[in-house]
């Protein structure tokens, strides 16, 4: 299960209700830096956009590839830990809206990760140190560390106890 916090809304679907949620200004100000950082190809200088305007928590050495999309509204809410990578095309959400509610949650991606290209990953989950998710995978839930996961949804493909076997017969 996700974690994420609901919160319902009356009358129109929640989107309608977005700047009640978050400042209009803020998503402006975001979205603005999202887009420089998903076009520049200075890694360096994406991660400084994404912690230094965003508030992104990023640890060194992680690289975001071309074009990744995260969260226009609720940035803040995403960490990477170090040494990660993040595939091109990808998109990180920490946010739902939905018919009668949205939902917010954080997301968290640990040290060494490598997430493949077009990947989506919603809200409230968690992306265990050194687990690789597929290219085009649904993260729709938590990925164990050292694991394999991929698909849509997302399966767990192999558990790090099973690659140490593997290697520990080879």
């Amino acid at each position: 299960m996700r974690r994420t916090e609901r919160h319902k809304v009356e009358g129109s679907n929640s989107l309608w209700h977005v700047y009640k949620t978050v400042p209009f200004w803020k998503v402006m100000r975001n979205f603005i830096v999202i887009q420089a950082a998903r076009y520049t190809p200075f890694l360096g200088m994406k991660n400084w956009l994404y912690r230094t305007f965003l508030g992104v928590k990023i640890g060194e050495q992680t690289s975001f590839a071309l074009m990744v999309m995260l969260d226009v509204m609720f940035p803040e809410k995403i960490s990477v830990g170090k040494n990660s990578i993040i595939g091109y095309n990808t998109t990180i959400l920490a946010h739902e809206y939905l018919i009668h509610e949205y939902r917010l949650g954080s997301v968290e991606i640990g040290d060494e990760v490598l997430i493949g290209a077009n990947t989506t990953i919603l809200p409230g989950v968690k992306i265990g140190d050194g687990a690789i998710v597929s290219a085009s995978t649904l993260v729709h839930k938590d990925v164990p560390p050292g694991s394999f996961v991929g698909g849509n949804p997302m399966q767990i493909l192999r558990l790090k106890e099973d690659s140490e076997k593997t290697n520990d017969s080879l």
